[in-house]
């Protein structure tokens, strides 16, 4: 049986051509889910200006005109042999009408497209993408770059640590699901670790240097990590062990590899964490790819 049997897929249907309709399609079919397309309207502004009567009649409009069009959408997947459903509908709270969405059909994944947001923005308010990945109760997918609708290259990134931690219990999560991925695409699958081991977790102890102590850790990370690739059955041509950020390190990996999915761990965050955004939630602005979020 399928690892999907239902997804959802959020659009703003202002936005037509988005790459995510073609991904949630791709991904339906290939695995034979149903999907569910809802089209969430933003509050428009301009339409407090028309007196009452006039702002209802634009209103019906303006819905019936994306009903029209996401209805021929649904067809041309219909004909594709893809059970889809459609609505279309205003969002007065988008954060919360996704969530709401979510909790009502519970789907086994949630397909949206990345909305990139300045720093400056970002600063001052929670973007919706980072809101979804701190409250979405399912796995969250990513849309973003311009590659392949069906992922041919899915990379897992993994934090490993030199000791048995319950970091494992998410990286199990993480595999697993990069694994279904890459099985419903047929795609290559990556088992990948970002080691950044700097300064300030390190100090001289017991007259070893910094560099005995740096090389040591690494030593561990590098046995913990190749446990867990020899766990899942990686081969050793598809395990990665690079150093550096993760952040950055990520993204020089997904650009150099042409990866076209990262599977990445999602976590509570809290207090200066939760204002500056996790890994999960920075990568999403760097990478040239989409990114699936356990």
């Amino acid at each position: 049986m399928s690892q999907y049997q239902r997804l959802l897929l959020i659009i703003n249907p202002v936005l037509r051509h988005s790459p995510a309709m073609n991904h949630a399609a791709a991904l339906a079919k290939a695995s034979g889910a149903s999907l569910h397309i809802a089209a969430l309207i933003p509050s428009l502004k301009w339409l407090s200006l028309l007196e009452e009567g006039d702002r209802e009649l634009a209103r019906r409009h303006y819905l019936q005109d994306h009903r029209d069009w996401l209805k021929t959408q649904a067809q041309n997947l219909h004909g594709r042999g893809i059970e889809v459903t459609t609505e279309v509908t205003w969002a007065e709270d988008m954060k919360q009408d996704i969530i709401d969405h979510v909790t009502d059909l519970q789907p086994d994944m949630l397909i949206k497209e990345i909305e990139h947001e300045s720093a400056l923005k970002r600063a001052f308010f929670t973007p919706l993408d980072w809101h979804l990945l701190r409250h979405c109760a399912v796995p969250v997918y990513l849309v973003g770059g311009s590659g392949f609708v069906l992922p041919r290259k899915v990379v897992a990134a993994v934090e490993v640590s030199d000791s048995e931690s319950a970091d494992n219990e998410l990286n199990e999560r993480i595999i697993k699901q990069a694994c279904s991925l890459a099985m419903q695409c047929n795609a290559e699958l990556h088992l990948l670790y970002a080691c950044d081991i700097t300064a300030a977790y390190l100090a001289d102890m017991e007259g070893l240097t910094l560099a005995d102590l740096t090389q040591a850790l690494r030593s561990d990370l590098e046995k913990s990590f190749l446990r867990l690739a020899e766990q899942f059955g990686v081969p050793a041509d598809r395990r990665h062990l690079i150093k550096g950020h993760p952040v950055t390190a990520l993204s020089e990996f997904a650009h150099e590899h042409n990866v076209d999915v990262i599977v990445m761990g999602r976590i509570q965050s809290h207090g200066m964490d939760k204002l500056l955004g996790s890994t999960t939630e920075h990568v999403l602005y760097q990478v040239p790819c989409s990114v699936l979020a356990v």
